[in-house]
């Protein structure tokens, strides 16, 4: 039988690839679910070709739109946050990709995991936020979560056959972004559009930004604590601009795994759809003569400073990760709106992680109110830079 796939989140950039990479096995996987938030013509279209059971446009107001256009090949129509949320439990998914970007992933993680549904998770932003419930829920309900991120599926293949072997720390790698190697002053000039210019790795625009900021190698480090189990001194992140290690494991007697490829979101995206079954792919092969050289140094946490303040809010604990995403998310949005500059995202994050009451052993409704706090008090200090 083919494996059923519900895609959330699928007119992103993780979306659109996973359909790439099942429509290249057709034979191997089906489409059971889709769902958007805006999208609602490429959401259209999605469902035209691939003709899954049911789709859901999370905003409302274009529910009649995609109910019109698909109502003649009987796909099942919802709408609302609610329903992105419950489309999970439908017995007929056997794996959910979770490609929702921000908070908004967090309750239909949840709910997948309670569903016991195979979770292949892109969306950071939940264990970054609530790892401690996302964890146990999963511990819970005896349900895998199957890392999508590239370094985090690069831990996860290396960590295959090493069940019970401790491990002294990961590296993570990052690429360093469009502007790696830039004084203070370069990057108080930057613009929205040059930090989406990424030079090895194609995402969407959030995404992007919080690789030029390096945020998104916090959020990451961050998620490997929850995923595999770690403390925030056995993870390490380090910059390698060929974007060919996607990172190393080092165990307690000192040997080194690490996984290589060519920097593309398919490899990960295809292993975590077919796991544990590797499958041909039509791309081309890692050529290490023709790369010549690897090369790794040390981040720069003083011009790039989230890096810093994520594994801060790491070592703090508590609501503090959420605190660091919900400032980061309304940042950035001010960013790509030109409404703040480059350097005033840092600022605007450590104002909030400064003025924001901290939980130290927080529940789900305070996550969900320090989430709201956070961006009311986001939107206050951006108003007071303009």
């Amino acid at each position: 039988m083919k494996k059923r796939i519900a895609i959330l989140g699928s007119t992103g950039s993780i979306g659109t690839q996973a359909l790439d990479v099942i429509k290249s096995h057709e034979n191997l996987f089906s489409v059971e679910v889709l769902t958007a938030y805006n999208n609602y013509e490429l959401l259209i279209r999605q469902a035209t070709e691939f003709r899954p059971n049911a789709v859901v446009i999370g905003n409302d107001e274009y529910y009649g739109k995609v109910r019109e256009a698909l109502d003649p090949l009987d796909i099942h129509v919802y709408a609302g946050d609610d329903a992105v949320s419950q489309i999970v439990e439908m017995d007929t998914i056997d794996l959910v990709v979770m490609a929702i970007v921000g908070f908004k992933g967090l309750g239909p993680t949840l709910n997948t995991l309670k569903n016991r549904k195979k979770l292949a998770l892109a969306n950071k932003e939940s264990l970054v936020i609530a790892g401690e419930i996302v964890s146990a829920t999963a511990l819970e309900n005896k349900t895998p979560i199957i890392p999508v991120d590239s370094e985090h599926s690069a831990i996860f293949q290396c960590l295959m056959g090493e069940f019970g072997n401790p491990l002294k720390k990961v590296v993570l790698t990052a690429s360093g972004g469009p502007f790696k190697g830039f004084t203070k002053e370069q990057l108080s000039r930057v613009t929205a559009r040059e930090s989406l210019a990424h030079p090895t790795w194609s995402m969407g625009n959030k995404v992007s930004i919080d690789s030029a900021t390096l945020m998104n190698k916090g959020l990451e480090a961050i998620e490997a604590k929850w995923l595999f189990g770690l403390q925030p001194d056995q993870i390490e992140v380090i910059i390698h601009p060929q974007s060919v290690v996607h990172s190393l494991v080092y165990f307690t007697d000192l040997s080194v795994k690490a996984q290589l490829s060519n920097p593309d979101m398919k490899l990960p995206i295809q292993f975590a759809l077919s796991y544990p079954d590797r499958l041909e792919r039509a791309f081309p092969m890692l050529d290490l003569l023709q790369i010549n050289t690897l090369t790794f140094e040390k981040p720069d946490t003083e011009n790039f400073r989230n890096l810093a303040l994520a594994f801060e809010a790491m070592n703090k604990g508590g609501n503090m990760p959420c605190i660091l995403n919900a400032a980061n998310e309304t940042a950035v949005e001010a960013f790509l709106e030109n409404r703040i500059g480059f350097l005033d995202i840092p600022e605007v994050i450590e104002q909030c992680m400064q003025h924001t009451s901290f939980i130290q052993n927080p529940g789900l409704d305070d996550y969900t109110e320090t989430d709201r706090v956070v961006r009311q008090k986001a939107k206050e200090f951006i108003k007071a830079i303009r």
